[in-house]
């Protein structure tokens, strides 16, 4: 493509505004590893909301949704349940409060004040510091693929070199861009420029709906549709089909898996539970939470965080695939064996108009740069704090351990752009994450809440299974699709087979996790009784309960598990009515979209009694 004078002035004006405010910002993070990593608890709650928001609205995930929307139809607001997406919900209602409560500076100290300080406390310790660490840099790995595909489809010079090909090129200069006012700031500057980017991206997010939808005939449009895109409602079986039009796109549908519809949805469902359940990954979500004033912004940060993204991200995603629709399907008729991420590239790079295509541009390098700096910001909190510091050099000078945070930040960077560099697709890298890599951290995190038994021990065994199995568990399957079941060899390679993944991992380390904490002795139980009556979580604490009773009479336990199942039911469905909405509105179903925009009202109003106004008292 080649860029207008417009464009590379919009872009490179970016770039600037964007590396000076980091740059500018880092000298209140230069203090010590609490403002570093936690911009010293002091960042106003809607800052936090935008910027993790901005953050998880990534270039990666755009393109992926893109080509899931174009191939499925509004069938596809059902498939980011795979991560799920309505984590966030679990995390908003409660588990942000109960996260908080710790003070804690990550999500591997927070498991210290779970399991205490003693030996299977640092085992259990350790392995969260290894998983933190291994997550971040398959996260890395995963938008280093996204921003090389998306820049080396839009950007015009070819820079591939005997080493690098264009794609991995693009990436690594982007990525050393972002690198210098990443590691330079931590989190002031992590917030400061993501909240800009937010901004940046609403803006781009906007022009590309006016003009998508501008003289679009509606009538023509739901005319050329595929039987079956524009049904919502999932069913047993998928009906999408392209027929003769676009085999590509059926033969897609079927390598992918989710020809069984109804069954993917409620794997999803299950999947869903156990992983919404443990919480958050120790990442940039965890760094968010742990980062609020009060254990009620917390929860205020997690919702503000899903009405501020879902919608804005959808309207582009819409958007794109309209343009797609119009402009760019007969391009991708002509190809053999079409890729679908490339659509968002091709879409922005051919059929947006010099000016608008500049701050699309710069809103999608937004997009990459905030999702990349949050996750740097949040895996040296790890090995800096969680490891160097607590096992080998405890008593060094603040300005020593910022220091080392940059060291590591470069390192990790560096650990996962060479990740990147190996892996085949987004798609591939999006089931593994959602998948093997969640199917390890479940178990051991859900019990860690609910049930007053469990131990490091315990935790360390689950949790060290689940990375073990989550590395041959999906080879595994696709071994088996290849040699044993081949006549369902389909099946075992699909999104389908990566959710039986997530399950046969998900046995294993809780199997695992069960074992190891019953062959060893409970934590102690002034860390039972310190952690209880601080985090308050409900559950199986009954023992724990009246130990502390004994020492406070007066203490009570969480009684609202039936308020926190309510507001979670609620919350998925203003969740969900925030993905389709738009979709519904850019594609021209108004009815179907006023219906969505009804739904969304009504939940907000139920929210504002049932979990909103009740936060002080839920958080105290």
């Amino acid at each position: 493509m080649n860029l207008s004078t417009l464009d590379i002035i919009i872009i490179l004006l970016y770039l600037v505004v964007i590396i000076g405010l980091g740059f500018w910002i880092s000298k209140k993070a230069a203090k010590n590893i609490q403002s570093y990593f936690l911009g010293d608890n002091n960042i106003k709650w809607y800052w936090l909301g935008f910027s993790n928001s901005s953050g998880m609205f990534d270039v990666s995930g755009t393109a992926f949704y893109v080509a899931l929307l174009f191939i499925y139809g509004f069938k596809a607001a059902w498939l980011p349940w795979l991560w799920p997406i309505w984590n966030q919900i679990f995390v908003m209602v409660f588990l942000a409060i109960w996260i908080r409560r710790s003070n804690a500076m990550t999500g591997a100290d927070w498991i210290i004040k779970r399991f205490g300080d003693d030996k299977g406390g640092r085992m259990a310790h350790m392995i969260v510091v290894i998983f933190a660490i291994v997550s971040v840099i398959g996260f890395i790995g995963y938008v280093f693929v996204g921003i090389g595909k998306f820049a080396a489809n839009i950007l015009p010079w070819d820079l591939a070199n005997a080493v690098l090909t264009n794609q991995q090129t693009y990436a690594l200069i982007i990525v050393m861009l972002t690198t210098l006012y990443t590691v330079k700031g931590g989190m002031y500057s992590v917030v400061a420029t993501e909240v800009l980017q937010y901004g940046i991206l609403v803006v781009s997010c906007i022009l590309v709906v006016v003009f998508a939808v501008k003289g679009v005939d509606y009538d023509a449009l739901h005319q050329k549709l595929p039987q079956g895109w524009a049904s919502f409602w999932p069913e047993w079986k998928l009906n999408v089909n392209w027929g003769n039009t676009f085999s590509q796109a059926n033969q897609k549908i079927e390598e992918d898996g989710f020809i069984w519809f109804g069954a993917l949805v409620l794997m999803m469902i299950g999947k869903g539970i156990f992983a919404s359940l443990a919480g958050p990954v120790p990442g940039f979500d965890m760094q968010r939470i742990l980062s609020a004033k009060k254990p009620w912004e917390a929860a205020k940060l997690s919702g503000f965080t899903n009405l501020v993204l879902y919608i804005p991200l959808f309207m582009m995603v819409s958007a794109l695939t309209l343009i797609a629709f119009n402009s760019f399907m007969p391009t991708l008729q002509g190809q053999e064996k079409p890729d679908f991420e490339v659509i968002l590239s091709q879409v922005v790079s051919n059929y947006l108009p010099a000016g608008i295509r500049g701050v699309v541009l710069a809103g999608l390098l937004a997009s990459f740069m905030s999702a990349f700096s949050a996750f740097v910001n949040a895996a040296p909190a790890y090995l800096v704090n969680d490891f160097y510091k607590k096992y080998f050099r405890p008593h060094e000078s603040p300005r020593h351990y910022v220091k080392c945070s940059y060291l590591t930040s470069i390192a990790i960077i560096a650990i996962g752009c060479f990740f990147g560099l190996f892996a085949d697709s987004l798609s591939s890298l999006t089931l593994w994450i959602s998948s093997a890599l969640y199917g390890g951290y479940a178990a051991a995190n859900v019990l860690k809440w609910i049930w007053w038994r469990f131990n490091g021990y315990g935790y360390f065994a689950g949790m060290f299974a689940g990375l073990i199995s989550a590395s041959f568990v999906p080879k595994l399957m696709a071994w088996l699709g290849n040699n044993v079941f081949t006549d369902y060899r389909e099946l075992f390679g699909s999104g389908i087979g990566t959710l039986i993944s997530f399950f046969i991992i998900l046995v294993l380390s809780i199997s695992a996790s069960i074992i190891g904490c019953l062959l060893t002795p409970p934590p102690a139980r002034n860390v039972l009784e310190s952690f209880y009556a601080n985090t308050k979580p409900w559950g199986f604490w009954e023992p724990v309960l009246q130990w502390v009773r004994q020492e406070n009479p007066a203490f009570e336990p969480n009684r609202q598990f039936k308020w926190d199942m309510l507001n979670v039911l609620v919350g998925i469905c203003w969740q969900m009515s925030m993905v389709i909405m738009p979709i519904f509105f850019v594609f021209g179903y108004f009815s179907y979209g006023f219906t969505a925009l009804g739904v969304w009202i009504v939940c907000m109003i139920i929210l504002k009694f049932t979990w909103y106004d009740r936060l002080k008292i839920t958080a105290a």
